[in-house]
């Protein structure tokens, strides 16, 4: 019998991606809407949930489902308002765990949770965020989906469940600060970067949807907390440099002091948006490889150039 896996957020750029994987490697996939919309045509049934929260009803879409992949969330927006905090509550929180309630009355065998990072931190320390480490979110997203992990962890026994955490996720249709950042290489604007020494660890939706994938089955992957990265951490001007080789176009770093942008940052409003350009936040995937044996399919200039092309052909158009 082919297995079949409920997704939601199944039209969303990580969503597109492991629906398409996932319809590639034999499953039957459900995508869970919250509006009706077009789906790709791979994809054999869908249906409409509505809005994700406490009274959200999920009976038919868990129908005959072995595997559920809970990707739908209110994602993190730059400068939200304190007064949106009950929207991350709202959906990340409370509908997560109504969702994994119902799942497991419906006698779904595993749970795959997509959370953050940010429930990590925001800057991290060598040799990086690991999910042994006290949780220290910094923000109403990154709380959200502490807590969602939490409600998760309390169906120990009646659900098997596997969370993952990534950092920032790119490849085609990614948008806010790497499609900016594309933006700005592709336009060879002078950049005042060359003297930020950091590291960040990214993770390209192939990759990411790599270990989505291999976490539906993996027998040694429930009940834990995964982390997930490329297979290298960049400092911001290399990936400028690697960015704008793989666009065939000329770097133009300036050195300024990071005091200095981490001032103009403050005096424009652009704090948080500076210090993810001049911090580091490394994620450490040593027990990922070494427990599931898995390690990035896809490489750090693979995937830029396979985002590249994405962005050279239609990222360019409207924003």
């Amino acid at each position: 019998m082919t297995e079949r896996v409920l997704v939601t957020g199944a039209t969303g750029f990580v969503g597109s991606e492991l629906c398409r994987l996932l319809v590639q490697s034999g499953y039957r996939v459900r995508a869970a809407l919250r509006t009706p919309r077009p789906v790709p045509a791979s994809i054999a049934e869908q249906i409409v949930v509505g809005e994700i929260d406490d009274v959200t009803e999920w009976q038919s879409a868990l129908r005959d489902v072995q595997y559920v992949v809970h990707l739908a969330a209110r994602v993190h927006v730059m400068h939200d308002s304190a007064a949106n905090t009950d929207l991350y509550v709202r959906t990340n929180v409370r509908g997560t765990a109504r969702l994994a309630l119902q799942a497991a009355d419906a006698g779904v065998r595993r749970l795959i949770y997509l959370s953050s990072i940010k429930v990590n931190g925001e800057q991290s320390t060598a040799p990086g965020f690991s999910a042994a480490q006290t949780p220290q979110p910094a923000d109403a997203y990154g709380v959200s989906k502490w807590n969602a992990e939490q409600c998760l962890q309390e169906l120990t026994g009646r659900l098997e469940v596997a969370i993952v955490r990534p950092p920032l996720v790119y490849g085609p249709g990614v948008r806010a600060n790497f499609l900016r950042l594309m933006r700005w290489v592709d336009q060879e604007r002078p950049l005042p970067l060359a003297s930020i020494d950091n590291q960040r660890s990214l993770v390209s939706v192939w990759n990411l949807c790599d270990l989505i994938q291999l976490l539906l089955h993996e027998r040694r992957a429930a009940g834990k907390t995964w982390m997930v990265a490329d297979d290298e951490s960049l400092a911001t001007p290399e990936l400028i440099r690697r960015l704008a080789r793989a666009m065939q176009r000329r770097v133009r770093l300036l050195r300024v002091p990071t005091g200095a942008l981490r001032v103009l940052g403050h005096l424009t409003g652009k704090s948080e948006e500076v210090a993810r350009l001049c911090s580091s936040l490394v994620v450490d995937t040593e027990v990922t490889r070494r427990e599931l044996g898995w390690s990035p399919p896809v490489s750090v200039d693979d995937s830029l150039a396979r985002t590249v092309r994405w962005y050279l052909q239609e990222g360019t158009r409207g924003y």
